[in-house]
């Protein structure tokens, strides 16, 4: 049986932390910290699926901005409605 592409993979982890932000969500007393960086390892890992699927190299990175750029500079721009993906970016480096 042949191995999942790497993107089915990353899928798989999107899944997890998707998850995990449920979970968390569902209790008052979760910090903003921990769901923000779940949040944001997600939009990466959704991301870099999208890049891996569409056979566009990056660099390793958990800028969200910079990535976005490189799925929208092999002209496959994002939905408007994740502009604000974006933002998460301090979650999974400054907040940590």
């Amino acid at each position: 049986m042949k191995p999942p592409e790497p993107w089915v993979i990353l899928l798989d982890k999107v899944r997890q932390d998707e998850y995990v932000v449920d979970k968390l969500l569902g209790l008052a007393d979760s910090p903003d910290e921990v769901i923000g960086f779940h949040l944001q390892q997600a939009a990466e890992k959704l991301l870099k699926a999208a890049l891996l699927a569409l056979g566009i190299r990056y660099r390793f990175t958990h800028n969200l901005g910079e990535l976005i750029h490189l799925i929208a500079k092999g002209r496959n721009p994002l939905p408007r409605e994740l502009d604000g993906i974006r933002e998460l970016t301090p979650y999974a480096t400054e907040w940590r």
